[in-house]
């Protein structure tokens, strides 16, 4: 329960900045964890195969 309150926490205080920032930098960043999202979960995949 708690890491859900801290992660709605978190969320808003996410989406409260990207509210003011501009566009342009608001996608460069979410294009940036989408990435590094991307990055690990193929490194979590390819590790759960090789073990």
């Amino acid at each position: 329960m708690l890491f859900l309150v801290a992660a709605l926490l978190l969320l808003g205080v996410v989406l409260g900045s990207a509210a003011h920032l501009p566009l342009p930098v608001t996608l460069a960043v979410a294009g940036v964890i989408g990435v590094w999202l991307l990055v690990f979960a193929a490194r979590e995949r390819l590790s759960h195969r090789k073990g």
